[in-house]
């Protein structure tokens, strides 16, 4: 097998021969189309199905299975995001190679969030092209030089927005008294169980609450519980530990209020 072979997924007369990436293409321009097929039967690609419609595209993908639809945006009958949309509803495995004229921020964004994994615009050429279809093949996500920050910056922005502002970073130690807070533990008994001071304990709760902008301990608590910020395990009530007065041999219970 050359290398030629090996790169472009043809099966060599070794014995271990590549498994060869199928592909199906959809474009309503023939002899676009038919170039691209072309290109991808010659780079040793097997092309599975061509489609020049929306519905046929869906039709065809889910009949063939292909590792790799190269999908155009704009098709009659249904959109390139209406065709994604509808693969992911019909849980086919096929990734998504969007190959499209348009580069508007807005076309490649309501195409990667419908599920297409990647996105490339018809100017590219054919070495680029043939690169982002092993690509996308193999899972990884490819874009247009340019697009890739658009989508890196949108998907950050989506995430921050959901998360909620930016968390400010707290101490070790500070993170460390925020876990114990979360189980409801009060300061002498967070004291107790770090060999600090309660005074200590309280500094440092104080400081919390000033960084978060937060006003008390019960808002400290929620906002723990919200975050998924897991709360220290605390032994049993009356596990093995030091002597306590309030309890025998180990931690005081704490009153259900």
């Amino acid at each position: 097998m050359t290398s030629a072979d090996a790169r472009d997924g043809r099966p060599g007369s070794g014995a271990q021969a590549v498994r060869v990436v199928r592909v199906a293409v959809a474009d309503d321009h023939p002899m676009w189309r038919d170039a691209v097929a072309r290109d991808l039967d010659e780079a040793g690609f097997e092309v599975v199905a061509t489609a020049a419609d929306g519905p046929s595209a869906v039709a065809r993908t889910i009949a063939t299975r292909p590792d790799v639809l190269v999908l155009d945006l704009h098709l009659p009958g249904l959109t390139g995001p209406d065709v994604c949309a509808a693969l992911t509803a019909a849980a086919v495995p096929t990734r998504v190679l969007i190959l499209s004229a348009s580069g508007h921020d807005a076309d490649v964004l309501a195409a990667v969030k419908a599920g297409a994994l990647g996105y490339l615009v018809k100017s590219a050429g054919r070495g680029e092209f043939l690169d982002a279809v092993r690509d996308t093949a193999a899972g990884r996500p490819v874009f247009t030089a340019g697009l890739a920050g658009l989508v890196l910056g949108e998907f950050r922005r989506v995430r921050a927005r959901d998360a909620g502002p930016e968390v400010p970073e707290l101490t070790q130690r500070e993170t460390e008294i925020l876990r114990y807070v979360a189980t409801g533990m009060g300061y002498k008994e967070i004291a107790a169980a770090l060999f600090i001071s309660h005074r200590t304990v309280q500094n440092h709760v104080q400081n919390v609450l000033g960084k978060l902008h937060l006003h008390n301990r019960a808002e400290l608590v929620r906002y723990a519980l919200e975050r998924g910020i897991d709360p220290v395990a605390t032994p049993s009530p009356y596990a093995a530990g030091r002597p306590d007065a309030n309890g025998p041999g180990g931690i005081r219970p704490r009153r259900s209020r």
